[in-house]
């Protein structure tokens, strides 16, 4: 229930009365909330309890982030634009299935450290308790995969989507600035990433260097251009 009521105050606070607002505070909560939200319906059915407390942690700070940054009016016209909205869901939710892909890569390191490189770790503690109940890497890194591979097809439809909606948003055609050059970089990446896994068989360490790679471009591209046009620069 309270996940509902924060995905409406999210949606109301974006596509406002006066416009379209936003920045990268708002952009940031929008993919934790979809993060959160697909992780509690995905926790129905596959073992991924390990990433209750990561989803929770990035949602609960990115949560905060609007009450400080409130976002900019972007475009006064773009919200009574269904296919706008869509193409905003849809960015929305890949960028929110590539964060949990990036959690889960994260995860698959510190497990994959304990098991091989033989950290440290006290017995009986919190810590060891934790990795024991963690599924085998295989099993995670099977879900890593299936979340990339709808977060890229997702992916795939924003960005050549987003090439139609320059005009909507500014009022002119498409632009290649700084924000299109991280995505489409991004995309390559991830794309690079899907096809080594589907002709080399691209695993373990170097699987999840690669996915964190690719991650780290995405938000370059679409919560840094926004925080340094906002915070930086202090333009819209």
């Amino acid at each position: 229930m309270i996940l509902i009521l924060h995905g409406i105050e999210l949606h109301d606070s974006v596509f406002t009365s006066q416009g379209f607002v936003f920045g990268f505070a708002q952009d940031l909560s929008l993919i934790a909330w979809v993060g959160l939200a697909f992780y509690w319906f995905q926790s129905w059915f596959l073992p991924i309890a390990s990433l209750l407390w990561m989803s929770i942690l990035f949602a609960l700070v990115c949560s905060l982030l609007p009450i400080f940054f409130p976002g900019v009016l972007i475009s006064p016209v773009a919200v009574s634009d269904p296919w706008f909205k869509a193409h905003f869901i849809v960015a929305t939710i890949s960028v929110g299935l590539l964060s949990l892909a990036a959690m889960q890569a994260m995860l698959m390191s510190v497990y994959d450290r304990a098991l091989h490189r033989q950290l440290a770790i006290v017995p009986n503690s919190r810590l060891s308790h934790w990795l024991e109940d963690l599924p085998p890497l295989m099993m995670m890194e099977g879900l890593l995969f299936n979340l990339l591979y709808v977060g890229f097809a997702l992916l795939t439809m924003t960005i050549f989507s987003g090439l139609f909606f320059s005009q909507v948003l500014f009022g002119k055609p498409f632009v290649f600035d700084h924000k299109t050059i991280f995505a489409l970089v991004s995309w390559i990446l991830f794309a690079g990433l899907l096809i080594a896994r589907w002709w080399v068989g691209l695993r373990g360490w170097a699987a999840i260097r690669w996915v964190l790679s690719a991650y780290v471009v995405l938000l370059l591209a679409y919560v840094g251009s926004r925080f340094v046009l906002e915070v930086v620069l202090q333009r819209v």
